[in-house]
C-alpha cells in the first residue's frame, strides 16, 4: 500500500459547502464581486477623504462621523468576510447598500442649507453605482436595479440642492448619464451572476446525468453475475433431475433455483439486502470488470455473517471501486504496483483501493473531468452513511478509502 507524506500531500475527503450546494461558480463570482466592491470603498475612502473632512461643516457635527464609519466601514466588511461564509458576507452587502440609501436620505435632515460654488457634487454622490454592486452581491437583479434607480436620483437631487443654482447642470440630462453609466456595472454584475448559476446548474445536470449512467452500469453487472449464477443452478439442477433420482437435495436444489428465480423476476429484487458473502462477490465482479487479474484481500468479521447490508450501499461500493481502480490503471504510470482490500463489520464495510504511482494534485483537476467527483466523491456521498476519502500528492501515489456506515 502506497504511503502518503509529506507537505505535498492532499486530502479530499468531505466537500466544501459550495459543492454540497452546487453553487460552486456562482459563489467563486460572488466572492470576487464581493472583494472588488470592497477595494472600491477603500479606493474612494482616500480618494474623498479631503472632501469629506472640507464639508463636515454644512452638517450637523454628528453626520460626517457617523455615516463616513458606517458607509466605509460596511462596504469594506465585505472584503474581509468574502473569504468565509457566503450568507455572511451577502449580509454584509445588504447592509451596505441600505447604509447608503439612509445615508443619503439622512442628509437632507442634516445639512444646514449651506451651497457650495464649485461644480462638484456632495462626496456621497461619487460612488452610488458602487453601493448598488453591493446590492446585485446581496439581492435579485430587480431589488439591485431599483436601488441603484434610488440611489442614483437621490443623489442627483442632492447635488441639484447642494450646488448653486449657477453651477448646475439641468437634471434630467444627468439623470440619464448617472443611471445609464451606473448600469453597465451593475448590468455586468447580475450577468455574471447569472452565468455562475447556468454554470452551476449544468454542473448539476451532468454530474446527475453521469451519476445514473454509473449506476445502470452497476446495476448491469449485478444483474449479469447473477445470470451467469442463475444458469448454473439450472443446468445443475435439471442435470440432477434428469438422473431420476429423488434424492432430498435435488429437492432442496431445486427449491433454492426456483427462489432465485422468482427473486430476479420481482421488481424487488434491485433494492434486495446483500448478505456479506454478496457484497464481497460483488466488489470482487466490479474489479475484475476493470482488470482481470484484480485480486482484493479480504478481511470478513465472522460476525457480519448474520448482517444484511442495504443493496444501494453494495452497488455504489462496488461502482465506485470500479472507478477509483480504473483511473489508477489510466493515471498512476506503468510499473506502478496496485492493492486491492476490503473490510467487512455487521456495521461497517471499507473498501481500499491504492497504488504507489504518479500521483496528482486535486486543485489541478479540470472541472469537466467527472471520474473523482462524480463516479467516486458524489456517489458515496449521496449514499447514506457513505463516506469518500482520496489521498494523494505529485509522485506520492494514490489511496481511494470508500466506506459505508450503518446507521445507528
Amino acid at each position: 500500500m502506497a504511503s502518503v507524506s509529506g507537505t505535498s500531500q492532499r486530502h479530499l475527503s468531505e466537500p466544501d459547502s459550495n459543492e454540497l450546494t452546487g453553487h460552486q461558480s456562482t459563489d467563486r463570482i460572488l466572492r470576487t464581486f464581493a472583494r472588488f466592491v470592497a477595494a472600491g470603498y477603500g479606493f474612494y475612502l482616500v480618494l474623498l477623504l479631503s472632501d469629506i473632512i472640507a464639508t463636515a461643516d454644512q452638517m450637523v457635527w454628528w453626520w460626517t462621523p457617523t455615516v463616513g464609519v458606517l458607509v466605509f466601514g460596511s462596504g469594506l466588511s465585505m472584503g474581509v468576510l468574502s473569504g468565509g461564509s457566503i450568507a455572511r458576507m451577502q449580509c454584509a452587502a445588504a447592509i451596505a447598500a441600505t447604509t447608503f440609501l439612509l445615508a443619503a436620505v439622512s442628509w437632507w435632515f442634516c445639512w444646514d442649507g449651506t451651497q457650495t460654488t464649485t461644480d462638484r457634487g456632495m462626496w456621497l454622490s461619487v460612488f452610488p453605482g458602487l453601493a448598488s454592486l453591493a446590492a446585485a452581491i446581496a439581492w435579485p437583479a430587480w431589488m439591485a436595479f431599483g436601488h441603484m434607480t434610488l440611489a442614483v436620483t437621490i443623489m442627483m437631487l442632492i447635488n441639484q440642492a447642494a450646488r448653486d443654482p449657477r453651477m448646475n447642470s439641468p437634471f434630467l440630462p444627468d439623470l440619464v448619464f448617472g443611471l445609464m453609466f451606473c448600469a453597465i456595472f451593475v448590468g455586468a454584475t447580475v450577468m455574471a451572476l447569472r452565468t455562475g448559476r447556468i454554470l452551476d446548474a449544468t454542473r448539476a445536470t451532468t454530474h446527475a446525468a453521469a451519476a445514473s449512467a454509473a449506476a445502470v452500469q452497476a446495476r448491469t453487472v449485478e444483474r449479469e453475475r447473477f445470470d451467469a449464477l442463475i444458469h448454473d443452478d439450472v443446468m445443475s439442477t435439471l442435470l440432477a433431475a434428469s438422473r431420476g433420482e429423488v434424492d432430498p437435495t435435488v429437492r432442496r436444489q431445486a427449491r433454492h433455483t426456483l427462489r432465485r428465480l422468482n427473486l430476479l423476476r420481482s421488481e424487488a429484487a434491485s433494492d434486495a439486502a446483500f448478505d456479506s458473502d454478496a457484497v464481497l462477490a460483488h466488489l470482487r465482479a466490479m474489479a475484475t470488470q476493470v482488470d482481470e487479474n484484480a485480486a482484493i484481500g479480504a478481511n470478513v468479521d465472522p460476525k457480519a455473517a448474520a448482517s444484511e447490508y442495504p443493496a444501494d450501499a453494495a452497488r455504489a461500493l462496488g461502482a465506485a471501486l470500479a472507478e477509483a481502480l480504473r483511473n489508477s490503471i489510466r493515471h498512476a504510470g506503468r510499473g506502478a504496483r496496485r492493492a486491492l482490500s476490503v473490510t467487512i463489520t455487521p456495521a461497517l464495510v471499507l473498501v481500499e483501493v491504492s497504488d504507489d504511482g504518479v500521483g496528482f494534485d486535486p486543485a489541478a483537476v479540470a472541472p469537466h473531468r467527472l471520474g473523482v467527483a462524480v463516479s467516486i466523491r458524489a456517489r458515496m456521498q449521496q449514499l447514506p452513511g457513505g463516506s469518500a476519502v482520496i489521498t494523494t500528492g505529485p509522485g506520492a501515489g494514490t489511496r481511494v478509502a470508500l466506506a459505508w456506515t450503518a446507521a445507528a
